[in-house]
């Protein structure tokens, strides 16, 4: 489904964590135990952060159906579903597979390659153990890269209601870095190559590869590899940086970095907004000690749906300055043990869909 209303199109990262998952479930239960016993770790911290409409089973229809409803009614066109492969291994599907596309919807959605497998226990306990454990990396190499490829077409790509690019199906991967490193250069190139002939041997005119998360020392490679675009998931926080991260501080210095990631990649930049950041609810808590890392660390304070909507119309504008089409990807529709999500929670209501919606309203009287 090719998109382009007034000019500019906003789309959301869905996270498909919502659902029972055995792999999961028998090592730490339900996600959704993190978001409703998270305690706030400081005064004034906003924790927890709970659903408006409590704890929710994203693999049943009825909430695919009030997701896609608020999407419509509030400006967002385009969701972007996580999917989690390894070697043909597949978790936390039923979101996508059973949910929304049990509703033969008629919203067009778009899969980005989660390529790292969720975390096996959490909340995370021991702060000396990697961020990444080495069991969550995803290895591929052409065949498997290809055997993907081959199931999403089949899948996916080949529904009526699948984004398109010029003809091109989107198909993003998560962590673009890793997937380069673990392969090299040339064999990643072989990979791309091999999928963009098969795609056109089914019928489509190619497919638009998207590289989530670039970092920066490898701006250079992704063009080189076969990438035809690049953005992030999440571009907020310093990682490294302060405890305590100012909302508005951080998405004014994200917006002038945008215009970089084009230069130095020689490709599109989709910006990507979010609407916060905290995911102290996946980490417990040690005393008054804070590990200097994910999941303890940083967190965003002074978030509010209006300097969201600020962040917003500038990711609308740029994008529709530089970029055909203009997609402005928007962090996210529902990771609340992150602390970034549009759907309506306890302490703003509608107000995170309601800031998109005049975003969106203010974009297309600019034009």
């Amino acid at each position: 489904m090719n998109l382009d209303k007034h000019g500019c199109i906003t789309a959301a990262w869905v996270y498909t964590g919502w659902h029972s998952c055995p792999e999961r479930d028998r090592m730490f239960g339900s996600e959704w135990d993190l978001v409703f016993n998270a305690k706030p770790h400081f005064e004034g911290h906003n924790q927890p952060r709970l659903p408006l409409l409590g704890r929710y089973d994203d693999s049943l229809r009825e909430t695919a159906a009030m997701q896609v409803s608020w999407a419509m009614s509030y400006g967002i066109d385009l969701f972007v579903y996580g999917i989690f492969w390894s070697r043909g291994k597949r978790v936390l599907e039923k979101a996508l597979d059973q949910g929304f596309l049990g509703l033969e919807p008629r919203m067009p959605f778009a899969v980005m390659w989660a390529n790292r497998m969720p975390r096996g226990v959490q909340p995370v306990i021991d702060s000396r153990q990697p961020v990444i454990d080495p069991s969550r990396l995803v290895y591929t190499d052409p065949d498997d890269f290809l055997d993907l490829i081959k199931f999403a077409c089949s899948q996916y790509f080949a529904r009526p209601s699948y984004f398109r690019i010029m003809g091109s199906p989107l198909f993003a991967i998560f962590d673009s870095t890793f997937f380069i490193r673990q392969m090299g250069e040339e064999l990643c190139r072989q990979a791309i190559r091999r999928a963009r002939e098969f795609v056109k041997e089914q019928g489509f005119t190619d497919i638009h590869l998207m590289a989530v998360n670039p970092a920066p020392d490898w701006l250079p490679v992704y063009r080189r590899v076969g990438f035809d675009s690049v953005t992030h998931y999440v571009f907020l926080p310093h990682w490294k940086g302060e405890y305590l991260q100012d909302y508005r501080e951080l998405t004014m210095e994200r917006a002038g970095q945008w215009s970089c990631f084009a230069e130095k990649t020689g490709l599109a930049y989709f910006p990507s907004v979010a609407t916060g950041w905290d995911s102290t609810p996946r980490g417990v808590m040690h005393s008054k000690f804070r590990p200097r890392r994910y999941p303890w660390w940083p967190v965003v304070t002074g978030e509010h749906p209006e300097r969201f909507c600020d962040a917003l119309k500038k990711g609308l504008r740029y994008s529709r300055k530089h970029n055909r089409p203009a997609i402005t990807f928007i962090a996210s529709l529902n990771e609340w043990s992150e602390g970034h999500y549009l759907e309506p929670d306890v302490r703003h209501g509608f107000g995170w869909l309601e800031a998109v919606k005049e975003a969106v309203n203010a974009e297309i009287h600019l034009r």
